[in-house]
């Protein structure tokens, strides 16, 4: 076990720079095997990748090459349990506290007013989708705006994460837009059926265009 006075993996891992959104998940429930259920079945490299969480000496002496892959086994590992781990008290109370921060950043959309977002995965499956950004405000995802967040798995959140969050917590559920882009043309409001003309007009085009045009005979 690594000294007091040294950097836990779980503190290092959190304090990468692109791994703001994740929260520090408590050693105690990593240990708690029943938390981990299944994850065995997902996670290469499982004993030992659960070993670096955790700041535990290896059994075996690890390659180079396999050092590499255990990390990465880790990372894994770790953000799965994240995800669990944040629909928990404990993770809800640590993640209220970062979406109160503004530390997952703010909704792009001009009447929600700055209003904080939270990281929301739209698949349960590893690899499918990276994180979104879900604003409770006007209740859409959006991709976040820093391109070195492009990168975290959407599955380390969840894809009932923020649900779950003001399920528990409705009090924090903020109102509904009151106010809403209205689309005008020298002043006036245009109409949803213009739309519509427009769309019917832009899809005779496409036909025109697409339909092969009858060559002519040159005049003999």
């Amino acid at each position: 076990m690594s000294s007091s006075e040294e950097v836990s993996w779980i503190s290092w891992f959190c304090s990468l720079r692109g791994n703001e959104f994740f929260c520090e998940v408590d050693e105690d429930y990593i240990q708690d095997k029943f938390n981990l259920t299944g994850l065995n079945e997902q996670v290469p490299h499982y004993r030992q990748a659960l070993d670096t969480i955790l700041d535990l000496e290896p059994d075996d002496e690890l390659e180079d090459n396999q050092s590499d892959l255990v990390e990465q086994a880790a990372e894994m590992l770790y953000g799965l349990i994240h995800a669990r781990y944040i629909l928990t008290n404990r993770g809800l109370a640590q993640m209220i506290e970062k979406y109160q921060q503004g530390d997952f950043g703010h909704c792009s959309r001009v009447f929600c007013e700055n209003q904080p977002v939270l990281p929301i995965g739209l698949s349960d499956v590893p690899g499918e989708s990276m994180v979104k950004l879900y604003c409770p405000k006007c209740c859409d995802v959006y991709t976040p705006k820093s391109s070195r967040h492009h990168h975290i798995d959407g599955v380390y959140f969840g894809t009932g994460f923020p649900h779950m969050l003001f399920m528990v917590h409705p009090e924090l559920r903020p109102a509904k837009p009151t106010n809403q882009f209205v689309p005008r043309l020298y002043g006036f409001k245009i109409h949803p059926l213009a739309y519509q003309l427009q769309q019917q007009a832009a899809s005779r085009s496409r036909s025109s265009n697409s339909r092969p045009r009858s060559q002519k005979q040159p005049y003999k």
